[in-house]
């Protein structure tokens, strides 16, 4: 049985050529996004993203949930790559099909050959059902599901249905979060033939830093990555997780540093690596990283797998570092509850550090802000929101109010709040939102449109690399 289908048409010759015309022309524009090229080529050519992905020898890991797919699927396609596959990615984070068949054309030749040994795909979790009814992953990754996005979604019980397709048509390796009990129970759908099911996991004392869904209604959200619930107040799914066996688990966070213990590992000890990624939920997403990674090479030594995580790099604007006459800016995507929280608890309050939220509400981001009465943001109050932009701005800076965190600006127009925010300023910090002196760095939380336009705003006075997302 082929993990792919797709009939060749008679015009399949053009479409490489077709598409790669089309994403030149949207470069020189800079109008269609890095979207529009795969629209294109999946009119004139239905059959091209399957018929693509089936020349790999090593099939297709798909990367999908609720938060964190950008950054783990970099991990994943970084990490192969160190270990010596030839990797294929949609490194944008268009995690629709069409940006992956936008991806595909940039890199197959005009003849339609894809040179590569895997492919390493993030999906959003509703076209991750259209992705697998065109091509079976040999790997899949699921992450969590969370409260994102209600208006397209509905409830999360919903997009861990959606998620329940990728577990069912996944023909080698289901890697679940052990610890998210929605996720968990898909492994009672992986049926295909001899396929099979891993989990990563955390430590008993990690898992009040990474709340799953269910708990966010049930716990005080923290105002530092070090704090702790008691065990009175664990998950009520924690003895049945523990019950599952992780093939990778996280059991310390620290400063750009974690360890992993590995199942099956003689040693029996946990493993130390660093990471040049920001925040504590990366270093959870990075046992998700190595935990579909060891099932793809499972004889690579374990001190490979950390050396090779040690080195990825942020996602575009998922903490994201740019040099801004010389402050480093920090860009952070936020859509939900749980990634502003876990944001939030990543970097402890500073004098020194001045802050922009970034709110829109088109249809990348979700409709529906009203989560972000759920995000606890006293940890701000301290030191201000220096500016609060976007098309919600308003909204974001009421919900400020609430929890009494001085803003110093609201600007709806993010060019001119960007603007402003990145001026010398004075004042009294914890008082009008900015900081006494220069700040030594910022952190800019946005929304995914508002990132876009951040970012865009930022290359045209700082050296800000290429992620090829159009306007």
């Amino acid at each position: 049985m082929t993990e792919t289908t797709g009939k060749r048409p008679w015009n399949a010759f053009a479409t490489p050529a077709i598409g790669k015309l089309v994403r030149a022309a949207a470069r020189v524009t800079k109008h269609g996004g890095s979207a529009f090229p795969g629209r294109i080529a999946e009119r004139i050519d239905p059959g091209f993203l399957a018929r693509t992905l089936a020349q790999l020898p090593l099939g297709v890991v798909l990367v999908s949930g609720t938060n964190g797919k950008t950054t783990t699927t970099r991990m994943v396609a970084s990490m192969l790559s160190d270990l010596g596959l030839r990797v294929f990615t949609n490194p944008t984070g268009s995690n629709f099909t069409r940006g992956v068949v936008s991806a595909l054309l940039e890199r197959v030749s005009l003849g339609g050959r894809l040179d590569a040994d895997i492919a390493v795909l993030e999906l959003d979790e509703a076209y991750a059902v259209h992705f697998v009814r065109q091509v079976r992953p040999r790997y899949a990754l699921l992450l969590n599901v969370m409260r994102d996005q209600l208006d397209r979604f509905g409830e999360i019980d919903n997009t861990a249905r959606l998620l329940g397709h990728v577990a069912e048509a996944t023909t080698g390796t289901v890697v679940l979060n052990r610890e998210d009990p929605r996720i968990a129970r898909l492994a009672e759908l992986v049926r295909q033939p001899g396929a099979n099911v891993r989990y990563f996991g955390l430590s008993d004392d990690l898992r009040s830093f990474f709340p799953s869904d269910d708990d966010m209604a049930t716990t005080v959200a923290v105002e530092g990555a070090a704090s702790a619930t008691s065990k009175d107040t664990a998950p009520a799914s924690s003895s049945a997780a523990q019950q599952l066996p992780a093939d990778v688990t996280l059991t310390r966070v620290g400063d750009h540093e974690a360890d992993f213990l590995f199942a099956g590992d003689q040693s029996s000890r946990p493993h130390t690596t660093t990471v040049k990624l920001e925040g504590v939920y990366n270093l959870y997403n990075a046992a998700a990283a190595l935990a579909v990674v060891h099932a793809i090479k499972p004889d690579a030594p374990i001190d490979t797998l950390l050396a090779a995580v040690a080195r990825v790099t942020p996602a575009f604007g998922r903490g994201e570092v740019i040099d801004v006459n010389g402050c480093p800016t920090e860009l952070l995507l936020v859509k939900n509850p749980m990634g502003f929280r876990l944001s939030l608890a990543s970097f402890p309050p500073s004098d020194t550090t001045d802050t922009m939220i970034v709110i829109n509400d088109e249809y990348a981001d979700g409709r529906d802000m009203s989560w972000l009465w759920d995000v606890d943001f006293t940890s701000l109050r301290g030191t201000g929101v220096r500016q609060v932009s976007g098309v919600r701005a308003w909204d974001m800076a009421l919900r400020l109010g609430y929890d009494q965190v001085p803003v110093g600006a609201v600007d709806t127009d993010i060019d001119a709040a960007l603007a402003a925010f990145l001026k010398p300023t004075s004042g009294a910090s914890g008082t009008s939102g900015t900081s006494a002196a220069a700040p030594t760095s910022r952190h800019i939380y946005c929304t995914y449109t508002a990132m876009l336009k951040v970012r865009a705003a930022l290359a045209r006075i700082a050296d800000v690399s290429d992620a090829g997302v159009g306007k």
